[in-house]
């Protein structure tokens, strides 16, 4: 049926986040971030770090390196300097394919549009990074519905992305995104193709699965509510990250 077959850092200032007067060891570690596309500075050498279970909004206006840095921290692309560390795991010198199985088993992605293979149904869709993981479609499939269960989508899990309203799109996205419990979600825009009303049941469920699964979010937003549930608020401006 498919095609598709905490270790802690070392306690530094740097590796700690302030949280509710308690300092809580980080998970992720980004320090030196520099990045350019030809002549033009994006990053300009951003530090930051993210503790477990933390949900943490990222804002600025558009052109900041919001996107960029979303991107370099969820391994999709590369600095031209700086280190990140996820887990401990210095995740740039990794080899290609170590740093892809890494992302698969450790990163999971939400985006703007939900991207769900249409040919594919809901369950399937959710199903997929965990197969490509290399786990059995016995203990994939079980997880997905766990999930399908959390979200309110049980119902749907046979119904193909294009019978589904753009609100269930986004859900099932954001269980694909979960399907190999990864250690944090990366989501860009995720409520920015959604009504109000779906858009404001989607922020609420980024703190219940913080709540109910211990996860740890990092969310680029222009929605102002959204970003100011967060547990921090941080504001890029002109490839840094304002104090």
């Amino acid at each position: 049926m498919y095609a598709i077959r905490l270790g802690f850092s070392r306690i530094e200032t740097i590796g700690l986040v302030k949280k509710s007067s308690l300092y809580i060891c980080s998970m992720l570690k980004a320090q030196g971030i520099f990045k350019a596309y030809g002549s033009l500075p994006v990053l300009k050498g951003i530090e930051l770090s993210i503790a477990p279970k933390e949900v943490v909004s990222v804002v600025g206006s558009s052109g900041a390196g919001k996107s960029t840095l979303l991107h370099i921290l969820g391994t999709l692309d590369r600095p031209d300097q700086g280190t990140l560390k996820i887990n401990d795991s210095d995740v740039f010198n990794l080899k290609r394919q170590q740093l892809a199985a890494f992302r698969n088993k450790e990163i999971g992605f939400i985006f703007q549009f939900h991207n769900l293979l249409p040919e594919f149904t809901a369950l399937e869709n959710i199903c997929i990074p965990g197969l490509i993981g290399g786990r059995s479609e016995k203990q994939v499939k079980a997880r997905a519905n766990e999930l399908l269960k959390i979200l309110n989508l049980s119902e749907r899990a046979d119904h193909k992305p294009g019978a589904l309203s753009g609100g269930e799109q986004q859900r099932v996205s954001v269980a694909r995104a979960l399907i190999n419990s990864p250690s944090i979600v990366f989501a860009d825009e995720p409520s920015g193709n959604l009504d109000s009303k779906n858009a404001d049941e989607l922020h609420q469920l980024f703190f219940d699965l913080r709540d109910q699964l211990g996860q740890t979010f990092v969310i680029v937003t222009h929605n102002e509510a959204l970003a100011d549930m967060a547990d921090r608020k941080l504001v890029i401006s002109d490839g840094i990250i304002e104090k």
